[in-house]
Formats: C-alpha cells, sequence, structure tokens
C-alpha cells in the first residue's frame, strides 16, 4: 500500500492555500443589508408593535428557505425589525403561520431546533469568525450561546447570559420581542457595521427558513452568510459592566462504602464574577466553585481498549471555550478542560479558585487567559493549571491560533513542586474560503515532562462539506514523547491486562470520510439520502500497522424528520498486549479481522411518542458481538417529557476468555411547571460498571440567571438490585446574579 506521507499533505496545503480564490460566491454582507436606527419612543417589553419605534424600524423580510431544499422563498411570511437606546438592542420578529407548533419543552437552552423558534444571530466585529445566537421559542423559551468557525463546533447552547424577550401568540402568528443589554455583547466601539442574521424553526412543516441564502449544505448558525447591519451611529459601551453570582449550599453526604455510619453535612459559599476590561474583553473569576447542580454524565458501555470522552457541562469552562479548546482534531485534543478539577473516576476534585480572561483586544485578534488552582489535600497533592492562547484572524475567514499550557504540582503546606510538571505549546492554521466550502488546516504541538523530554503532535486535514459531496479527511501523527496533561489523547495509554501496567505509545492516524448526498424535489417523501464510507487507520510508532476501521453505510432522511441508516463494518485490529473483554483471561496479542452488520431508525420526533431502534450483529475479535437499543419518548406537549432507552450487549468469546451480557438503561422524566420552574429526574442502570444511579433535580428561576436547586443523588450497586446502596447526596443551592 502506498503511504500518504507527511510532505505530501503539506503540499497538498500549500496548494489549497494558493488557489484561495471565491468560487464566484457572491458577499452576503452587500446583498442584504439592514439599517437599524435609535429608538424614537421608549420600548415597552410587551411583545407587541405598539411603538412608534417599530412603525419607523426598517423591515428585513422576505426569508429563505434553508433546509430541506435552498434555492427558493420561503413558504410563510416573517419579518424583523431592529432598534436601541441607550442600554438595549431590541428585536422584534412576527412569524406568520397556524398557531399548529412543535414544542419540545419549556426549558431554557434546551432543543431548541428541534420545536418552533426565533433566531438572531450578531456578529459584532464582523469578522465571521466569532458571534452571538439568541433564539426564542413560541411559548418564550430563551436560547443563547457564543458561536465560532470550528470545523467542529456546532451549537451547544453552554453560554449563559441576560437578556430579556416576550413572545404573544395569536391564531394565524407569534411576535417575539427581544432586548438584549449593550453589556450582554462584547464588541468594539466606533465600529458602525455589524453582521447580522435571523432565521425561523418550522417544524411543523420540518423545514428552516433564514434571512440570507444560506445554503443546504450549511447550519443557519454559520456565521460566513451573515448580512449587514448598518448603525446610524456608533454603539457605544455602556459604563460599568459588572456581574456578581455568589452562591451558598447546604449539602449531606453519605458514602457508605467508606463507612456506612458516617454523614457528613456541609456548608458552602462561594463566588463567580463577570467584569468588562473594555467592551470586548471579560475577565471571569470564580472563588471556591461548586457544580452540584450540573448535569450528569450520560454513561456508556465501553467496548473499545481506550477512555471515552464526556462533555465540559461546567459553566466556568464554556464561555469563550472555542479559544481554549479548538485545538488539535477529536479525538485528540491537547486541551481537555475536564482534565482540571476532575480526577480520573470524574469526581470533584475542590477548587480553590479560577481566574479567565478573554475576548478582543483588536479587530482581528483575539486572546485568552485562563489560571485555576485545585486545593492541595493529604495524598493528594494540588495542581495550578496556566492556559494562554491566541487567534490572529486573516483574510476572509483564516485563522492562526496558538497557546501554551503547564500544569504544577503544589504539595500541601510546602508550595509548588518544580520537578513535577507537564508543559505544551502549539500552533495551528485553518483556511477558509468566504462560501465555507474548503477548510483546510494544520498544526504543529509540542510537550515538554520532566525525565521524557520534548515529544511533538503533527496535524493536517481538510473538509468539503459540498451540497451533494461531502468529504473530510485528517492525518495526525504523536511521539511516544509527548503528554497532554491537560488534554485528551485515549490511544496513548494501552493498559497490558497480563501485566497489569499502562504503557503509553505514540501513533499516527489517518481518518477518511467521503459521502454522496441526494436531495429530491420539493414534495417527495425523502428529503435527503446517500450513501458515506469511512476509513480510520493506524499505526504503531515506526509505521508499524496497528488498527484499520472500515465503514459503508447508507442514510435516509424523511419529511416526517424520521431517519434511517443501515451499514456495514470491518476492523482489522493487530493487538500489541493483552486485553480483557470480560472478566475471564484477556485475549492475546494477535490479529483479528471482524465484521459487523447493523441499522437503526428513528420515527418522526414531533409526535407525541417516539420510537428509535437499532441492530448490530457479527464478529468481536475471535467471538461474536451482539447489540441492540431501543428508546422511547412520550411528550405531552409542552410541560412533559418522559424517555426510557435500553442498550442490550452480548459478548461471546471462546473458552478461556469468557463471555458477558451488559445491560445499559437509562430513563429520564422532564416535567416543565412552567418557564421557570423545572424538574428533572434521571435513572440510570449500568452494569458493566455495576451502578445503579439516581439523581433528581428541581430548579426554580426566580429572577433572570438567578436558581435555587434541590439536588438529590442515590447509587447502589446493580446487583443485586437496590440491595447495597454505595452513597447517598442531598444538596440545597441558591445563586444569585447581581448586575452592577
Amino acid at each position: 500500500m502506498k503511504m500518504i506521507t507527511i510532505p505530501a499533505l503539506a503540499g497538498m496545503l500549500c496548494c489549497t492555500l494558493a488557489i484561495r480564490a471565491q468560487t464566484g460566491s457572491t458577499d452576503p454582507r452587500e446583498t442584504y443589508q439592514l439599517h437599524i436606527k435609535r429608538a424614537s419612543s421608549p420600548i415597552v417589553m410587551d411583545g407587541l408593535l405598539g411603538e412608534q419605534a417599530w412603525e419607523e424600524a426598517e423591515v428585513a423580510g422576505d426569508f429563505w428557505m434553508k433546509f430541506p431544499r435552498d434555492g427558493e422563498r420561503a413558504p410563510k411570511r416573517t419579518e424583523v425589525r431592529m432598534t436601541y437606546d441607550d442600554r438595549f438592542l431590541y428585536v422584534v420578529a412576527v412569524c406568520y403561520g397556524p398557531d399548529d407548533y412543535v414544542v419540545q419543552t419549556l426549558k431554557r437552552d434546551s432543543r431548541f431546533f428541534e420545536g418552533d423558534g426565533f433566531g438572531i444571530i450578531l456578529d459584532p466585529m464582523n469578522r465571521r469568525t466569532n458571534g452571538f445566537l439568541f433564539g426564542v421559542s413560541p411559548f418564550n423559551v430563551q436560547a443563547e450561546d457564543l458561536l465560532s468557525q470550528s470545523a467542529f463546533g456546532r451549537p451547544n447552547f453552554s453560554w449563559d447570559n441576560r437578556w430579556f424577550s416576550e413572545v404573544t401568540r395569536f391564531d394565524d402568528r407569534y411576535i417575539v420581542e427581544i432586548a438584549i443589554p449593550f453589556k450582554t455583547l462584547r464588541f468594539e466601539t466606533g465600529n458602525r457595521t455589524w453582521g447580522v442574521n435571523f432565521f425561523r424553526n418550522d417544524l411543523k412543516v420540518n423545514q428552516y427558513h433564514s434571512w440570507t441564502a444560506v445554503p443546504v449544505n450549511f447550519s443557519a448558525t454559520n456565521l460566513g452568510f451573515t448580512g449587514s447591519l448598518f448603525w446610524d451611529q456608533e454603539p457605544l459601551k455602556t459604563g460599568t459592566n459588572v456581574s456578581l453570582i455568589p452562591y451558598t449550599r447546604v449539602s449531606q453526604y453519605k458514602d457508605k462504602e467508606a463507612d456506612p455510619a458516617d454523614s457528613n453535612t456541609q456548608f458552602d459559599a462561594g463566588l463567580d464574577a463577570k467584569l468588562a476590561i473594555t467592551s470586548s474583553m471579560n475577565l471571569d473569576l470564580t472563588i471556591n466553585p461548586d457544580f452540584s447542580q450540573v448535569d450528569v454524565d450520560v454513561q456508556q458501555t465501553n467496548l473499545t481498549r481506550f477512555n471515552l470522552n464526556f462533555p465540559e457541562r461546567r459553566p466556568f469552562f464554556l464561555e469563550n471555550n472555542d479559544l481554549f479548546t479548538n485545538f488539535g482534531v477529536p479525538p485528540a485534543q491537547p486541551i481537555f478542560t475536564r482534565r482540571m478539577g476532575l480526577d480520573e473516576e470524574n469526581m470533584p476534585v475542590p477548587i480553590l479558585y479560577g481566574a479567565r480572561l478573554s475576548g478582543n483586544l483588536s479587530e482581528r485578534f483575539r486572546m485568552g487567559l485562563l489560571n485555576l488552582q485545585t486545593k492541595a489535600e493529604e495524598g493528594r497533592n494540588g495542581q495550578n493549571y496556566t492556559i494562554a492562547t491566541f487567534s490572529q484572524s486573516f483574510w476572509e475567514r483564516s485563522v492562526l491560533k496558538g497557546y501554551v499550557t503547564n500544569r504544577q504540582a503544589v504539595v500541601k503546606g510546602e508550595g509548588f513542586d518544580y520537578s513535577d510538571y507537564g508543559r505544551n505549546a502549539g500552533m495551528e492554521f485553518n483556511y477558509l474560503n468566504l462560501p465555507g466550502t474548503w477548510n483546510v488546516f494544520g498544526g504543529l504541538h509540542v510537550s515538554d515532562k520532566p525525565e521524557v523530554g520534548v515529544g511533538t503532535y503533527r496535524l493536517i486535514a481538510v473538509d468539503h462539506p459540498g451540497r451533494n459531496f461531502d468529504f473530510y479527511m485528517n492525518y495526525f501523527g504523536i511521539d511516544t514523547d509527548y503528554y497532554a496533561d491537560i488534554g485528551f489523547i485515549p490511544r496513548m495509554d494501552n493498559y497490558d491486562a497480563a501485566n497489569d501496567t499502562i504503557v503509553h505509545l505514540g501513533y499516527e492516524h489517518l481518518f477518511s470520510r467521503a459521502a454522496f448526498i441526494f436531495r429530491p424535489p420539493a414534495g417527495s417523501a425523502v428529503v435527503m439520502h446517500g450513501p458515506s464510507a469511512r476509513i480510520v487507520m493506524d499505526w504503531l510508532p515506526g509505521w508499524i500497522f496497528n488498527e484499520r476501521s472500515s465503514n459503508l453505510q447508507y442514510e435516509v432522511k424523511f419529511s416526517n424528520t424520521s431517519e434511517l441508516q443501515a451499514g456495514l463494518e470491518e476492523n482489522e485490529t493487530r493487538l500489541i498486549f493483552s486485553t480483557a473483554f470480560t472478566d475471564a483471561e484477556p485475549l492475546p496479542p494477535g490479529a483479528y479481522t471482524y465484521q459487523r452488520a447493523g441499522f437503526t431508525y428513528q420515527s418522526d420526533a414531533r409526535k407525541p411518542i417516539a420510537f428509535e431502534g437499532q441492530v448490530q450483529v457479527g464478529s468481536f475479535y475471535n467471538g461474536t458481538l451482539s447489540r441492540y437499543g431501543a428508546g422511547l419518548t412520550y411528550r405531552v406537549q409542552p410541560w412533559g417529557n418522559f424517555s426510557l432507552k435500553v442498550e442490550q450487549n452480548n459478548l461471546r468469546l471462546p473458552d478461556p476468555y469468557g463471555s458477558t451480557d451488559l445491560t445499559l438503561i437509562n430513563q429520564r422524566t422532564e416535567i416543565n411547571f412552567s418557564n421557570k420552574l423545572f424538574w428533572t429526574t434521571f435513572l440510570q442502570y449500568n452494569t458493566q460498571q455495576d451502578n445503579f444511579n439516581v439523581n433528581s433535580r428541581l430548579q426554580w428561576r426566580f429572577a433572570p440567571m438567578s436558581d435555587l436547586f434541590l439536588v438529590f443523588t442515590d447509587n447502589y450497586l446493580s446487583s443485586p438490585f437496590l440491595q447495597v446502596n454505595r452513597n447517598r447526596g442531598v444538596v440545597l443551592k441558591l445563586n444569585y446574579w447581581l448586575t452592577l
């Protein structure tokens, strides 16, 4: 087999950069323009258009169909107006159409794109690299997020801030009125042209509409398709911008595995603060933070040889997180913030303080600084983490970015241990053309660790999200001497079951994926379908073959939102260490080839009752593996969601390597008494982890961004069921958002 060498891949990058033509695309900033002027009358937030200022405001209308087709006007009318005063940017949208809305939940920041709603995208720097998203449902449920141009970034609604909205519903339309404080937005004074776009979710007919003509192969939140918002005068900084979010917490915790008779009651208090250093630079501070109210991880069955990746959910780490975490390519990430303040079992490690400075120093230059200190205790060193990053934009949408990180051990009563550290640095260049159809990026990362020395991690990737042909490929190579103490690179730590030890090894990785997409005309029951192929290959140091996975799949998406996928997969693995998948004798090193086939189906998610199913059967190393999954969701619009998911894995290996049956069940109940009071209970039964977990949380949003939480957690051994309690906890937490 002919190898793709690093010089060849570098040549591909150089050629792509050399032909950075604009492919004939018209700049939407020149075609779609909206003028905003100061309000001539006070704006009353009532979800209506009674003020004189709205009569005088320019109207953005004539929306385009975004999905399932593009190139045609939206069948339902949407009209948007904007104005402002000294404190707020105001937006009002009239969304015409019958009031048979699809509303999945009343919970903020949850499932926004799965129901009806209106959204605005703002790019105050007008650079198409970063922006803001604000969305509102017909039942006045808010969702907001920070946007970036990362190839792997998708809105996850992890950013929270204060803004206001009101909605009025009529038989033939609903009106959304939004007031965004200038204090909430990060922008440079002196800039009178912002990027802007509007979109609308119309899930009753499974359509998405946008003001500018966004191609069907791109997300409606793509910053490359913003129009121009022209201000009649420069929006000015609104003075002091300081927010304090103190919290108090009382908790009771029983660890029955450690001491069945012990019960620990604890009172805690802490503070988060947000300070605007400039109109576009923000300082976040946290003292003794507590994340007890954060959603628990959704457990997964792991039949791989490596650790699984769980997403970051803690609020302090999420704002402007693209500055800190968008380096490398999944799954090899040199910065992964879950490594800070959580141990190897994902249990919290006490954090004394944290500080993060992030934002724009100029129109094209962004920077981020983060420092965090965990508590040093007997038997466990504290850790000091520092991250410094920068991002310099070029041309229309391209970016040069870099970082430096340092992990330094802290010994209780002694201070820094300068012999225990891990340091990393790296730079990446991301070329993205104006329409976003070609995304090429590459980078070099280095690490330094005591008694190890310097290791490198190099990468290059090409992404072409075309309308009908979608292609992505990445290559990266990692030296054995490379370590990422604040990162997540799972394949490097190999468990040798025969010797009960971890062996750290570098590897070379090649991932490629290609898909052809058919898009039927209007009126078809199918909105898109087509085949895709994926090949993943890994080599040990010296280009010694280790593993190959080849996958062929066909996917069909229906106009009623249901989906069907069917696929075949072949794997070739050369084990270099003994590996155990059961409690019996581990598999010996050697070559294994195995195949699997499977399909998945998801029904119409808009119906009160929706279901999903998955079947995958075939061989697994020198045995067989059957995987079955099923899910059922019952939705009572808009206040209730009740779901049950079951996954069963039956692994059969020849003697003496054993067999096992792994069951994973989770049940979630979400009751929304209003858009301010929520009760969520999540049950998880996992035989692989021998754990049954209960997490129940009551949340009352008694004021904007201010909450009272009551959280109950309980853990049992899964067998014998509910007979052996491992630990139990109850937390009452109050936080209040105070803006000065």
